[in-house]
């Protein structure tokens, strides 16, 4: 069937390749190409083939301290859709099937990090970099909580860790619990039990909010949470912004982190922020009125810009926390990062199956645009456990696409403080965008508060 269709392998793989990208951390792409996608119509191609054949920081940081560190060439938009136009009918038709074996995993960690034993909770952790992530920081010998979206999803990670690296005298540390961060109910729940299971004295060392969803990008339905906000902004901002608040007091003083996994495209100027629609949350007037907003601007939904809506709100989250802790003097830090182009995660679970695995095939295999799981793990565990990271707060990290190439060398190169986009920029709306998300899921005033 595919040795008769190339014209149509070639479009719809460029389609879905151009809708994944979206999510990525590469270079500007030219106007004239991002119109030229854009407008695309892949049922034009269907009828045409049918016919013819039968067979997806704070306020007192200095800006200009988060520069672009990349000196790499890079590969543009332009030159990735050329490449791919050529590379993928050929794995369809099959005339280099060893390019669709699986990629070879880094080698064994190689940045050196404290030995201490510390308690480090992951969001989203039953898949992908978060659970990469887990079994890389468990096997350095601390104690994870597994908060996933279901006790099975988070008990399923704990057996895989434990058959990964169990064994001997190596028994991990591992608490699966249930952490279902499109309902306050259950964020409440895992927080409390999270209390009483660590008791009275327990701390944790460094709170990473890594879950995320991002719906399929044609989808035109609002899905909600169970306190109605819309699903995506809901999940990826509120869900943690309520965590945040309620654990916080439990993050340890003077050392505490915090790492919030965001993304290249909450910025317009981006190339991944720069396709489809683009990421604004306007002047909030959708949280203004109140918590049944399809979008936090107010206007019509888009489930494109609402995933890119989030991570702005992950980025200007992350820095009037900063503001917050400096001001109360706690001495924890918080940053976030974005981890690149990752098409193997469950982020992409609700994209077409056969294109996801052709795409991340071509993007991280073939175009190294892309980059692994195992590296975008290594990612989050170098924002979690690097003394320099953790020195302090308020930043966006970030690398050029491809630098998974470098393998762990990369982390504190490649890998980086780097600018934030200009409306991430703007501490005013951090600031409302706070009060309106305390107001939402109900919390009054804390201590954290300036």
């Amino acid at each position: 069937m595919a040795r008769s269709h190339p014209l149509l392998i070639v479009a719809v793989a460029t389609t879905f390749f151009t809708q994944a990208y979206s999510f990525s951390t590469s270079p500007l792409p030219s106007k004239s190409f991002s119109s030229n996608l854009r407008s695309f119509n892949p049922n034009t191609i269907l009828k045409a083939t049918s016919s013819k054949s039968t067979d997806d920081g704070a306020d007192d940081h200095d800006p200009s301290e988060q520069t672009q560190r990349s000196n790499e060439p890079s590969i543009s938009r332009r030159q990735a859709f050329r490449q791919s136009s050529l590379i993928l009918p050929a794995l369809m038709i099959g005339t280099n099937p060893q390019i669709l074996l699986k990629p070879t995993p880094s080698s064994a960690i190689l940045v050196p990090f404290s030995d201490e034993k510390q308690t480090i909770v992951i969001t989203g952790c039953n898949s992908g970099i978060g659970l990469d992530a887990a079994a890389r920081m468990s096997k350095r010998g601390h104690k994870i909580v597994l908060a996933c979206r279901t006790l099975s999803k988070a008990e399923g990670a704990k057996k895989a860790i434990e058959e990964e690296i169990g064994g001997g005298d190596r028994n991990p540390d591992l608490i699966a619990a249930e952490c279902d961060l499109a309902s306050l109910e259950s964020i409440a729940a895992f927080s409390k039990g999270l209390k009483e299971g660590l008791g009275p004295d327990g701390k944790i060392d460094v709170l990473c909010l890594n879950a995320g969803l991002a719906r399929n990008t044609a989808a035109k339905d609002v899905l909600r949470t169970k306190e109605g906000f819309e699903l995506t902004v809901g999940t990826n901002h509120f869900g943690h912004f309520y965590l945040t608040q309620l654990l916080l007091p439990m993050v340890k003083q003077n050392t505490g982190k915090i790492v919030v996994t965001a993304s290249a495209v909450h910025d317009p100027e981006s190339p991944g922020g720069g396709q489809g629609s683009l990421a604004t949350l306007g002047n909030l007037a959708g949280l203004e009125k109140g918590h049944t907003f399809d979008m936090v601007d107010g206007g019509s939904f888009d489930a494109d810009k609402a995933y890119k809506d989030s991570k702005l709100c992950n980025v200007l989250f992350t820095r009037e926390l900063q503001r917050r802790l400096d001001s109360s003097g706690a001495g924890i830090n918080a940053n976030c990062f974005s981890p690149g182009l990752i098409v193997g995660t469950g982020l992409f679970r609700d994209q077409n199956p056969v294109f996801t695995k052709l795409f991340d095939v071509a993007a991280t295999n073939l175009l190294k645009v892309g980059e692994s799981t195992h590296w975008g793990g290594g990612a989050l565990e170098y924002m979690a456990l690097d003394k320099t990271v953790g020195s302090k707060g308020g930043f966006y990290y970030n690398s050029p696409p491809g630098s998974s190439k470098y393998g762990e060398n990369a982390f504190g190169d490649q890998f980086n403080i780097d600018q934030v986009s200009k409306e991430a920029m703007d501490n005013s709306k951090a600031k409302r965008l706070w009060e309106l998300s305390e107001k939402l899921v109900g919390i009054s005033a804390t201590s954290s508060n300036a």
